[in-house]
Formats: C-alpha cells, sequence, structure tokens
C-alpha cells in the first residue's frame, strides 16, 4: 500500500517515539514543522494505520485513546500515580490462553491484557 507524504510522517513520528501517543500530541508535534496538516487529518490516518495493522489503538477507561508502535502480543502495567503505560511482556500467557481454550472449547484469536498498580517512582511512597 503507497502511503500519502502525511500518512508516512505521522506512522513515521509514531515507530520513533519511546511513548504512547494521543492524537494531539501528534498534532501538536508534527504542526511545528507541517503547517498544513490538520487534526482531522491526523485521525483519519491513525484510524488507517490502525485498521491495516501498522499501529495499535489504545484504549483505557479513563484516558483518550492511545496509539502503540509494539504489534507483539503484550500486556500494559498502567501507573495509578502517574498515569504512565509500560508494555510489559508475559512469559507463560501463551501456555495460558491455550489451558483456557481448551478448558471452555474456544479458540482465543487476540487479548488485551492491562495491568494497574504502582510504577517503580511510586512504589515506595507510601
Amino acid at each position: 500500500m503507497k502511503f500519502s507524504k502525511q500518512r508516512e510522517l505521522i506512522l513515521n513520528y509514531i515507530l520513533n517515539s519511546h511513548e504512547y501517543l494521543t492524537a494531539d500530541t501528534i498534532y501538536t508535534d508534527l504542526k511545528k514543522d507541517n503547517p498544513e496538516l490538520s487534526l482531522g487529518t491526523v485521525y483519519r490516518n491513525l484510524t488507517k494505520l490502525t485498521e491495516i495493522g501498522a499501529i495499535k489503538k489504545v484504549s483505557l477507561p479513563n484516558q483518550v485513546d492511545k496509539f502503540d508502535k509494539n504489534l507483539d502480543p503484550h500486556a500494559h502495567f498502567i501507573c495509578d500515580e502517574c498515569g504512565s503505560i509500560t508494555d510489559i511482556n508475559i512469559s507463560g500467557v501463551d501456555s495460558f490462553l491455550n489451558k483456557i481454550s481448551e478448558e471452555e472449547g474456544i479458540s482465543i484469536r487476540k487479548y488485551d491484557l492491562t495491568l494497574n498498580g504502582k510504577c517503580k517512582l511510586y512504589k515506595n511512597i507510601l
């Protein structure tokens, strides 16, 4: 699939980031050097990039949607204090899901696992 200049710009921005990004953050940062960019264009391209599987949309309770470049199966850890999101690779999840599939007679296609607690910064406070 051929990407437009703006879609490629948005995708590269996400792929080069080390954090989860909101549409507003992407728009604000890219608008500085791309004055023709509109927020609507960012939203449309994020939707398309998610649909084609180039990025993943992360929807969490009480937060705006964020976008993730990590397409490998993984869990998310959300700090209850600062709201940061961290990728967590959990070994053994596949065998756990296989066991559930066998016991329940179901087929699991994908999963979303979110863990909540306190991050390293807040772990020892109080």
